[in-house]
Parts: structure tokens; C-alpha cells; sequence
């Protein structure tokens, strides 16, 4: 039996359930808007189920046994054996507690949840497609929409995905078991941060990639740590060197590359995992149908208060464009609910950090050096090594450092960069110097607990200034 068509109404319709779209359905009811959330795979979207969540919860647990087997120097010899099927398992129970999460959540706020794909049909209304066979579709009459679709991996020419010989990140995160061999088309974050996972599992991972460094976008003095990191834990790297086909051999697959200057060469393994990136999905909204029109990636262009050229009409997440990230997305769904709901609001987006759970981690926030010279500042850093952190060597973590980027003319922070040991934990406290136009005193002055790693954001801050007690000053 067929469900007939059913017209409903909303204040809110929000497409997508992931970070950006389920933060904008739950703020939205706690404004008292009535919101309709529309997901057509899984509550959470990518990060939670095949992206953030799942590839952290992995590095983690690699990590605990990597760290275990290399721990002579503190004086503890250990084995430890490492089971691959419960390690997923594990991370698929933190998984479900999470999206089961968003679902109470998002009910709590009085948000009506629709499984289906919803596409525009107007200015002002929807269709919604529900999944399942015979379940029908409906129209969904709004005031406001808010398209949070999320993104997909980028597919190579020629590296379609098949789960079996040409992996997607997805795919990687629910392997039973560990490859001999890996080569990994991609030195990028999700590249580097899964090149690293199957290292540590005992896996000979080859890293191909068409520039000329790992982590495109970073500075040479970061990547350099990370990449050498990776480099000791066995991983080979080839550099300008772009994908161009494969082939299924008795030993799994044959990837062939070609350099600048045409040469070929040959990189077999037993599977080849492809993380060259992520592409907005809007190609299922028929946008058409409210002139709006992606650019040439495919992203649907924002203002600071997350509306595209149709009023009625908000993008949040990796739709919206760079930077990709899910809690970018999150403050991108709160400012369009609240605008959705007649609140004053926008988002700054110089004080969104990113971070990279590499090993060691980075984490970054606003200006460089470089940029902040070419904005017309005259900036002043500050930089504290981590080798003179006590933390740092009780930790046996001690490579990298904190860097700290201030204005001259007043002092205030502009931006930071972190490679080392939670890295991704203490850019925090400089995103927040930086959105609270804090000085270099600010940070400095404030009492830091001893022994930590956060010390080492207080030293750089006084090392911008000349003061820094436990490293040269500049």
C-alpha cells in the first residue's frame, strides 16, 4: 500500500541531520519556532557515524596499543595483541550513544523528525521522499529552510569506490581486518590521520600524493613535525605524484601514478584507500527550483549570518564551503536558527579553530605569521618549544611547540598554531584570546596550573612579549 501526498506546514525546515543541521532543528525549538528535521540516512550525519566520531574513537584505541609497545623508555615492555573487529565494535557502541543522543536531543526540543530525502519544490515548500518501499512522499510548507546536506568523499577518475579493492574513508573506518599493505592516494588531513591509524596497527602504508608536502595548507615548520612523526612509524611518502589508474592483481590491487615530467610508476599493495578529500552534496535539492546556484565546487555561497541569496533560504556546514569542519557547522546551524527566529546574531569566522588528530596533533586558529603580515599588520610572535615543557616530557611527547601571533600595534592575539601532544585541546584557550580581542598580557599574566601542557600557550604569549622565563626570548 502506497501513502498518499500529504501537505504539512513548518516554521523551520531543516535538510540534514548532521552536526550543522541538527544544532540549527534544536536551537531553533528551543526558540520556540516549530521545526521539522528531514534526514535521509542516518541522525549525526558523517561526522558522527563515518567521519569525526568513528576515526577519532580508532586513533584512540591505536594509540593506547602503539603507545604500550613503544613505552621501553619509561621502562614497561608490553605486547599488547589487537583485536580489529572489537576495536570497531567499540567504536561503533560510542557511535550509537552519540546519534541516539541527537535523537533525544532533538525531540526534547520538540523538533518533528522525518526519515526521507527532501528537495525544494518553491521559495516556500519541499518535497519530502520517504525511504522504504511504499512509504510515499509529502510537501512541507515553510517560512524558513535550512540546508545542512553535508559533504561525500571525492572520487578519483578511475578509483571508483568499491569497498573492496578502492577504499573510502567510510569504508576504512569498518575494516575487520588489518591490510599487510596500504597505499593511501591523499596526504591531506583524513589521509595522514588514517595513514597513521594503519601504521600503528602493524599495516606497511605507502602515501602518494600530487603536491610536494603532506597537509596542503599548513605551514612547512608544522607539517614538517607531523610528517617526520609518520615517517618513523614506517610510512613511505611520494610526492608529485597524481593517481591515474589500478589495476586488481593476486596480491590485491596495482596503482600507477604519473609525475610532472610524465614518468610512471608502480605502487602495489593489498588495497588502496583513496582520501584525497570531501564535495558538498547538493546535487539532490533541486535548487533550481529557488534560483540559487552552487558555485563551481559545488557550494552554496553564505553571508555572515548564514543566509544564501534567497532570504528565506540558510545553508550551514560543508554546503556552505570552507572551512569543512563540524563545529563550524554547529555555530553556522545556531546563528541561522536565531536569525530564523528574529535574534540579532552573526559569526565571526577568524576565531574558528581547526585541528588535525595526526600524531602529533595540530591545532590552528586565525592569523599566521604570513597572513597577518599581509592584512597589513605588523605582527609580533612568540613561540615556546615543547621539549622545555615538564608536561611534555612526563608524557614522552615532548616534539613541537605552541606559536602565538599578536599585533604589534596594540598587542592583540590574531591567531596560533599548535603542533604536539593535544594540540587539538589547547588551541582553545587561543581561539578564545583571539575572539575576545585578548592582548599577549592577558595570557601571559594568567596563572597557568604546573605541570601542564597549557603552560606552554602562557610562555609563548610571554615569549611575543620578551618575558618568557623558561625558553630564550627572541
Amino acid at each position: 500500500m502506497v501513502v498518499g501526498d500529504v501537505t504539512t506546514g513548518t516554521d523551520v525546515l531543516v535538510i540534514g541531520g548532521g552536526p550543522g543541521g541538527y544544532t540549527a532543528a534544536i536551537r531553533a525549538g528551543q526558540l520556540n519556532l516549530d521545526v521539522t528535521l528531514v534526514e535521509a540516512d542516518a541522525y549525526g550525519g558523517t561526522c558522527l557515524n563515518h567521519g569525526c566520531i568513528p576515526s577519532k574513537a580508532l586513533i584512540s584505541a591505536t594509540d593506547v596499543a602503539h603507545d604500550a609497545r613503544h613505552a621501553e623508555e619509561m621502562g614497561i615492555y608490553a605486547d599488547p595483541a589487537v583485536d580489529l573487529q572489537g576495536m570497531v565494535a567499540w567504536k561503533d557502541g560510542v557511535v550509537d550513544q552519540l546519534t541516539g543522543g541527537v535523537e533525544k536531543l532533538c525531540k526534547a526540543a520538540g523538533v518533528e523528525l522525518v526519515e526521507g530525502r527532501a528537495e525544494f519544490a518553491s521559495e516556500n515548500t519541499a518535497r519530502v521522499v520517504h525511504g522504504g518501499e511504499g512509504q510515499g512522499a509529502e510537501t512541507v510548507e515553510f517560512e524558513h529552510a535550512i540546508v545542512a546536506t553535508g559533504s561525500r568523499p571525492i572520487e578519483v577518475p578511475g578509483f571508483e569506490f568499491d569497498g573492496e579493492h578502492v577504499l573510502s574513508s567510510r569504508d576504512a573506518l569498518s575494516m575487520e581486518s588489518v591490510p599487510e599493505e596500504l597505499v593511501v592516494v591523499g596526504a591531506g588531513y583524513i589521509g595522514m590521520e588514517l595513514s597513521t591509524v594503519f601504521a600503528k596497527l602493524g599495516a606497511d602504508v605507502t602515501v602518494l600524493e600530487m603536491l610536494d608536502d603532506v597537509l596542503p595548507g599548513y605551514e612547512d615548520d608544522v607539517s614538517r613535525v607531523v610528517r617526520k612523526r609518520a615517517e618513523d612509524l614506517g610510512i613511505d611518502f611520494y610526492f608529485g605524484q597524481a593517481a591515474q589508474d589500478w589495476e586488481e592483481t593476486a596480491a590485491g590491487v596495482m596503482v600507477r601514478t604519473e609525475d610532472e615530467d610524465g614518468d610512471v610508476s608502480e605502487f602495489g599493495a593489498e588495497q588502496c584507500l583513496v582520501a584525497v578529500g570531501r564535495e558538498p552534496v547538493t546535487d539532490t535539492l533541486n535548487l533550481e527550483a529557488v534560483e540559487i546556484e552552487p558555485d563551481e565546487n559545488g557550494f552554496l555561497a553564505t553571508d555572515d549570518q548564514a543566509r544564501t541569496d534567497l532570504d528565506s533560504v540558510f545553508a550551514v556546514g560543508d554546503v556552505a564551503g570552507e572551512p569543512m569542519l563540524a563545529h563550524k557547522a554547529m555555530a553556522e546551524g545556531e546563528v541561522a536558527a536565531e536569525i530564523a527566529a528574529g535574534e540579532p546574531t552573526g559569526l565571526d569566522y577568524q576565531a574558528i579553530p581547526a585541528a588535525v588528530f595526526t600524531d602529533p596533533e595540530i591545532g590552528t586558529v586565525g592569523m599566521t605569521e604570513a597572513e597577518a603580515a599581509d592584512a597589513g599588520f605588523e605582527p609580533l610572535v612568540g613561540e615556546f618549544p615543547l621539549r622545555a615543557n615538564g608536561r611534555a616530557l612526563t608524557l614522552g611527547d615532548s616534539e613541537g611547540f605552541v606559536r602565538v601571533v599578536a599585533a604589534s600595534d596594540g598587542e592583540f592575539l590574531l591567531g596560533g598554531q599548535v603542533v604536539g601532544p593535544e594540540a587539538s585541546e589547547l588551541v582553545a584557550e587561543i581561539a578564545l584570546a583571539v575572539e575576545m580581542g585578548a592582548q599577549l598580557e592577558d595570557v601571559a599574566a594568567t596563572v597557568h596550573t604546573h605541570p601542564t601542557l597549557s603552560e606552554a600557550v602562557r610562555e609563548a604569549c610571554a615569549n611575543a612579549l620578551g618575558k618568557a622565563v623558561h625558553t630564550l626570548n627572541r
